[in-house]
């Protein structure tokens, strides 16, 4: 369970005296409150200067004598979908200008950073200048090497720098200390994009040439759209729809999108995780030449196909590892009940763990760690929520590491396997010292909306926020006291649709992602819906539905059952609870137990625990996990795809006599 969140800002200034309550509002809570300020998010036009950025100028100086004078370079990029996307432009841009040019591309095996074996033989081919996209700032004793090669280097990148910067050429990155740039959200495409700007003394040419692959990097590097990276976006949208590069035409049409209609939220799903899909599970270099092919359309749509059959080999990986981690937490069910969860396996695929990491913490709303081992070496993945940094634990874990990094939301990190156990206890001991209260992940609603405000007119008013993304999420509203007026199933069960009301106003409101038979709010019911709003047409009619985001029981206490879900837990990881806590978290009488049986009885599979405990609402949540867990001792339940049901017994069984409910009255009392 998310705990909800309303943002709260008074809808009062200017900027809603210009745009009304309910844009105007959207806007102020997101920080846009004053006119100048949404003039800058909606009419930004340019970029600004690159040559603000440090070291910017001597790059471009360097680069314009390496052309002139003949040298070959060789773009060294990373293997993700931004440094792909960023070599792209680096290198179409250098061999359009009739320059000697190749690029490098590291293996997922050789990890994020420039490493010296590529460089002996980048040093031996001749190369004279080499140019980082993506990557470099952390590269002090390759760029040593190079010097002492007489190789120039001209580092352009977006990480966060250590105190000791690579000593060449140029270093060019806007989270240097240094630097005065106005935007430090770029990815590395957007500073490759920024180079070229520099160099071309060209705005609008070098935007209508390479915005749109500046733009799926800065989408499928997770960068918050606002500011610069919003205007990228939209230029290379604009880009897309034009059809300007066969290779994103061919594989937006591979993905089954439509390339006249795609948005920001399209390419984060389909796009970028196809173009992440090379390094997953081949190599980067099939994306890069994909993105390459700006006219050859055959080429292109080959290209397009085998990346998307190689996002189909990554979805049966990650279906495996999560399949193998759902048996260990069946095996272990105290894994998911610590305050981070920490999982390792054999062999798992180490391209894909990463995104099996994210599974698993959507799923559980904790922080997630999981690691692959192979032979002597563990690789591992690291995806957090608010308030608990991934970057900082690694750091405060990283006497057990070979090398890490990352930031606040992920991270990643490599290790010996011997030392993966000992990691593991690190990992729990930090967490329990410093977040005894462990921060809840959460679901943001803009504000809070009654139905009758949700008008064809407010809701196309939506559409001047996109592209929507990082930073710029789709606004999400929150409809408190709706009663439940009708329910029906969509594709034969898949999903639902259900009709709510408040007043004499109503609205539809669809979810895909809660099949029928799971969606627990019945006719009649109250409840409280966070949706996001948008307009549908169909068979020429146009109306305004929602998209279901989140749904519970009117007024739900959720500090109360956050509070019982972090007891239960605790109680769980041997650490107990208040003894004033006890007499509403663990049974005191058969009644109780009854009552609790009696639930699972009537809901017999259809509901887990958490659905129950929601939406009965009658009994505390720790309580109800504490009684399942001694009748699933005692076997008077079992649990199918996640939730109890009852199994007849012959005998009766003594559970306040022996078992778990004996153990903890005499452990917690």
């Amino acid at each position: 369970m998310k705990k909800w969140i309303v943002a709260n800002a008074p809808v009062v200034g200017e900027v809603v005296q210009e745009f009304g309550d309910f844009f105007g509002g959207i806007l102020v809570r997101r920080g846009v409150n004053s006119l100048e300020a949404a003039r800058e998010f909606f009419g930004a036009q340019h970029l600004s200067d690159p040559l603000l950025m440090r070291d910017m100028e001597r790059a471009v100086e360097l680069i314009r004598e390496a052309l002139d004078d003949g040298w070959k370079i060789t773009v060294y990029g990373d293997y993700d979908c931004d440094g792909v996307t960023a070599t792209a432009i680096m290198y179409s841009y250098l061999e359009a200008m009739g320059a000697e040019v190749n690029y490098y591309i590291n293996t997922r095996d050789e990890g994020y950073e420039m490493n010296h074996e590529a460089l002996e033989k980048i040093v031996a081919g001749g190369t004279r200048l080499v140019i980082t996209v993506d990557n470099g700032i952390k590269a002090v004793e390759e760029a040593r090497f190079l010097r002492e090669k007489g190789v120039e280097l001209i580092i352009t990148d977006h990480h966060q720098p250590d105190e000791e910067l690579p000593e060449c050429a140029a270093v060019v990155d806007p989270n240097r200390i240094d630097d005065i740039s106005p935007c430090k959200d770029l990815c590395g495409a957007g500073v490759a994009l920024k180079l070229l700007i520099a160099l071309e003394e060209d705005e609008e040419f070098v935007l209508d040439t390479y915005s749109h692959l500046a733009a799926v990097g800065t989408i499928g590097d997770v960068m918050p759209l606002k500011g610069e990276n919003r205007y990228i976006v939209q230029r290379g949208l604009r880009n897309i729809k034009n059809e300007q590069n066969a290779g994103l035409t061919e594989l937006i049409r591979a993905a089954g999108g439509n390339i006249k209609n795609v948005t920001a939220t399209d390419m984060s799903y389909t796009v970028c995780p196809r173009i992440n899909s090379a390094w997953r599970m081949d190599t980067a270099e099939k994306a890069l030449r994909l993105l390459l092919c700006e006219d050859d359309r055959n080429t292109a749509k080959g290209l397009a196909e085998e990346l998307n059959s190689l996002n189909a080999a990554r979805k049966s990986a990650e279906d495996k590892i999560i399949a193998e981690i759902n048996e260990m937490i069946a095996r272990d069910p105290l894994t998911v009940k610590q305050r981070v969860i920490v999982l390792s396996g054999e062999g798992w695929h180490r391209g894909v763990i990463g995104i099996a990491c994210a599974r698993i913490k959507e799923r559980y709303d904790k922080p997630v760690v999981i690691m692959s081992v192979e032979g002597n070496e563990a690789r591992g993945s690291v995806r957090s929520v608010n308030g608990f940094s991934a970057h900082t634990m690694l750091r405060e874990c990283s006497a057990y590491l070979k090398r890490y990094g990352g930031h606040s939301g992920a991270g990643g990190f490599t290790l010996r396997a011997n030392r993966v156990k000992d990691f593991t206890e690190r990992i729990h001991l930090y967490a329990r010292e410093f977040y005894p209260k462990m921060p809840d992940d959460i679901l943001c609603a803009d504000m809070e909306l009654s139905i009758a405000d949700v008008t064809l007119d407010n809701v196309k008013k939506l559409s001047l926020l996109e592209p929507f993304g990082e930073g710029n999420s789709k606004p999400l509203f929150l409809f408190g006291n709706c009663t439940v007026k009708s329910k029906r199933a969509l594709a034969d069960g898949k999903f639902t649709s259900f009709e709510i009301a408040q007043g004499n106003s109503s609205i539809r409101v669809i979810t895909f992602k809660i099949p029928f038979a799971k969606f627990c709010a019945n006719v009649g019911d109250r409840i409280d819906v966070i949706s996001a709003a948008e307009i549908n047409e169909y068979n020429g009619n146009v109306s305004v539905q929602l998209r279901l985001e989140d749904y519970r029981p009117a007024g739900f206490p959720q500090d109360k059952f956050l509070a019982a879900q972090r007891t239960y837990e605790a109680i769980c990881r041997g650490e107990g609870c208040d003894k004033r806590l006890l007499p509403r978290v663990i049974p005191q009488s058969r009644e109780e137990l009854m009552k609790i049986y009696d639930l699972v009885r009537a809901s017999n599979g259809a509901k887990t625990v958490e659905e129950l405990a929601v939406f009965d609402g009658s009994v505390n949540f720790c309580m109800l996990k504490i009684t399942l867990d001694a009748f699933l001792q005692a076997g008077m339940i079992e649990y199918k795809n996640g939730a109890p049901v009852p199994v007849p017994v012959k005998e009766k069984v003594d559970l306040f006599g022996t078992g778990l409910l004996a153990e903890l009255r005499k452990t917690l009392t």
